[in-house]
């Protein structure tokens, strides 16, 4: 396993690879690695020659100072983690001068309104950062293709959207959301959570999956109601946010149609840690 900490010599090594005849991935991180990263490079791994994994926290999808600063790290667990698979996986660890040179600012995009919906309300400039350092990457990295976790279905959605508009290349893929024993879905957030807090976390998990079971039935302003009120009471999580969307427009729905593709998605904080989750309703 290599690691660089600068493009140009990744460029001029992937290019290597490239000429001879590599299919190139690209799994995009910011470290903290769990099972659910490592099922995104074991996929990239099956279709693919070589996975470039990026581990970078950037700091322009952050609208919280102390949310970026608490953001766990652990490199050499991380690599340790990777190597561990076994694959031919090749580590981007650039530093914040290394991505973004003099002046740490995120570009402006226009998703066609996907980031206005769920994230976008209660994160100012979040997508413009997540569309800055992804378009950045893949750029970069010219990969065949790109792997991103359900977790994130919306900033899924709006990575498809800027392939889409930027005319990149890249085929992006979507990957299932692994789960903790209990149900919580894996993220590197979760570090930061008391063995208490994780299990009482699982309770987002056991509330989605019972409102998925009123679908189609009731309608989504029902279930979205029914969902927010067993919040209304729990003693130790907070709910930011529940929304039922169309998939493909992420535009939040009232009633369910025939033909289209509804998910439920969620926001909650358990204490000062914020977590996010959906679920597919059909």
């Amino acid at each position: 396993m290599r690691v660089f900490e600068h493009k140009n010599e990744l460029r001029d090594y992937l290019d290597l690879k490239r000429g001879e005849g590599q299919r190139i991935a690209l799994v995009p991180t910011m470290g903290a690695l769990h099972a659910g990263h490592l099922s995104l490079v074991l996929n990239a791994a099956k279709e693919n020659d070589l996975t470039v994994v990026s581990i970078f926290v950037n700091p322009t999808q952050f609208d919280n100072k102390e949310d970026l600063a608490k953001y766990p790290s652990t490199f050499e667990q991380d690599l340790k983690l990777l190597e561990g698979t076994q694959k031919e996986v090749v580590v981007f660890a650039p530093s914040v001068e290394e991505m973004y040179a003099e002046e740490v600012t995120a570009g402006k995009f226009d998703f066609d309104g996907l980031e206005h919906q769920m994230e976008g309300k209660f994160r100012t400039g979040h997508f413009d950062g997540v569309g800055t350092i992804v378009k950045s990457l893949l750029d970069l990295v010219e990969a065949d293709k790109a792997y991103f976790g359900e977790k994130d279905f919306q900033q899924l959605q709006i990575i498809k959207k800027l392939v889409e508009k930027q005319h990149i290349a890249t085929e992006i893929i979507g990957c299932p959301i692994l789960r903790e024993p209990h149900g919580l879905a894996m993220s590197s957030r979760n570090e930061r959570l008391s063995e208490e807090s994780r299990k009482e976390a699982a309770f987002i998990y056991a509330t989605i999956t019972e409102a998925k079971s009123k679908f189609p039935e009731e309608s989504a302003e029902k279930i979205k109601e029914w969902t927010e009120n067993q919040f209304v009471n729990h003693p130790f999580l907070k709910l930011e946010y529940v929304e039922i969307a169309d998939e493909s427009t992420l535009r939040p729905v009232k009633k369910f149609e025939k033909g289209k593709d509804y998910r439920l998605f969620i926001a909650v904080f358990a204490n000062d840690v914020r977590l996010i989750d959906n679920i597919a309703l059909n």
